[in-house]
């Protein structure tokens, strides 16, 4: 899970070196922390939070292959 989302998020953002995931796995869920550059921040949220709200669609369909349930954070 970690790997996906840190491979969409890469591909957004002007400097793919300064992102951070951390990932907290529990039976039932995963919780994934995210931070990028703070010039990036906009690119990874998108207008009115579209593209966040993608990718955490996105990573949803990916939990529920796993029956597991997915919260993404976006930190600054």
């Amino acid at each position: 899970m970690k790997d996906v989302l840190e491979l969409i998020v890469k591909s957004l953002v002007n400097n793919p070196d300064s992102v951070q995931i951390t990932e907290n796995t529990t039976d039932y869920s995963i919780e994934l922390k995210v931070k990028v550059a703070k010039e990036d921040m906009g690119k990874v949220i998108g207008k009115q939070g579209r593209i966040a709200k993608a990718i955490r669609t996105v990573m949803k369909s990916l939990a529920f292959n796993e029956k597991k349930k997915v919260d993404i954070e976006f930190l600054d």
